[in-house]
């Protein structure tokens, strides 16, 4: 973590080792930076406070491997790379970019879709669930209980991205919206970036929509130059490590895994208030969905709100803690008049996973807490 005066008055003199005496969850390098920072901490400090007693909820998983994905990477005992290493992941694929060893987005050569887990069928999704979703999931040992996935399993930090749309049109209501599906679910998705190196486990999508063909337009500025407006149709599971396992036979012979559902991925280059006519003229969305959106730290948010109001449509934002989504909360409520009516909640499938290096002494995790409007006026 880093001091939270870093960059008022004087350079930093060390490593922030000074924690706030009440929330405990802001650090500084000096008495000094703690003093000039008061004036801007002094209004969050007892929502931090809060938001800390919290910690041990945020750091509950399922898995076998919760404690040293969670609590270990935070006290250094481990890293992201340590963890990934043990299980035969790291610098490999779709993994690459879990860690810091993964180049930048727009540094990557993406013109090949990586479909592979790295990992056995016993493992990993990579074929048809064994039956249909008989009621919606709720948390991720129901989702590997389904999948017939053990808890020792890693692929959680990566299918938390397609879960996360799942759960997001989940939480944003049975309303008006819906009815109007008929069989095809359009989702305008914000602000992608690791997730354009991992868009093979958006074929999850087949098995938690099925019936139903998903169509997904990726919009953001880190979507490289070459690649806007490119079309990926994800006709199989990204496919396990196995030779003989059912996965490769449908990739060798082209044969689509599921014929009764399909998944469509559009990549656009922009800002999403700038392309949204282009994009507009093919079909519109019934749900925006924004991972990790930030709203509070990019103005750019500002008019994409506005437009998201003006459609009228459901919107889910998620963010990496809770008091990110207070204030991207606070700033939509600013800018178009409405107060939430998706609260900021937990997000039962966001990555198990702490992010390392955080700015906070509470927790961070991708996809951590999710909120939003499910209707913007009457």
């Amino acid at each position: 973590m880093e001091c939270a005066g870093k960059g008022l008055g004087t350079r930093c003199t060390g490593p922030p080792t000074r924690r706030c005496g009440r929330c405990e969850a802001v650090a500084y390098c000096s008495v000094s930076h703690q003093i000039l920072h008061w004036r801007d901490h002094k209004e969050e400090c007892e929502r931090l406070e809060e938001q800390m007693e919290q910690i041990d909820i945020l750091n509950e998983f399922p898995f076998t491997f919760s404690e040293e994905a969670t609590v270990q990477v935070c006290e250094k005992q481990e890293t992201r790379c340590s963890f990934l290493r043990k299980r035969g992941v790291h610098q490999t694929g779709m993994w690459l970019y879990e860690c810091c060893c993964g180049e930048p987005v727009m540094s990557f050569d993406c013109s090949r879709i990586n479909n592979a887990w790295d990992l056995s069928n016993t493992l990993c999704p990579c074929n048809e669930p064994i039956f249909m979703l008989s009621k919606h999931l709720t948390s991720w040992k129901e989702y590997y209980e389904w999948r017939s996935i053990p808890l020792h399993s890693p692929v959680a930090l990566l299918l938390h991205w397609p879960i996360t749309i799942y759960h997001a049109t989940q939480v944003a209501g049975s309303g008006s919206w819906r009815p109007g599906i008929n069989g095809k679910l359009h989702i305008h998705y914000l602000g992608p970036e690791k997730e354009l190196l991992q868009l093979s486990v958006f074929s999850e999508l087949h098995a938690l929509f099925p019936n139903m063909d998903v169509h997904i337009d990726l919009i953001g500025p880190s979507i490289p130059q070459h690649r806007d407006g490119e079309r990926i149709e994800l006709c199989n599971y990204a496919h396990c490590l196995d030779r003989d396992c059912v996965c490769k036979s449908s990739i060798e012979s082209d044969v689509h895994t599921n014929e009764t559902s399909a998944v469509t991925l559009q990549l656009r280059r922009g800002l999403y208030h700038e392309r949204y006519t282009d994009i507009a003229k093919d079909s519109s969305p019934h749900i925006v969905i924004a991972p990790n959106a930030g709203i509070a730290a990019y103005s750019s948010w500002l008019p994409t709100i506005e437009l998201i109001k003006d459609m009228n449509i459901p919107a889910v934002f998620s963010d990496y803690c809770e008091e990110a989504c207070y204030l991207g909360a606070r700033c939509i409520s600013s800018v178009t008049g409405c107060p939430l009516n998706i609260p900021i909640q937990l997000n039962p499938f966001r990555q198990p996973m702490v992010v390392e290096n955080s700015a906070l002494v509470i927790p961070c995790y991708s996809n951590c807490f999710l909120y939003g409007m499910s209707k913007w006026s009457a």
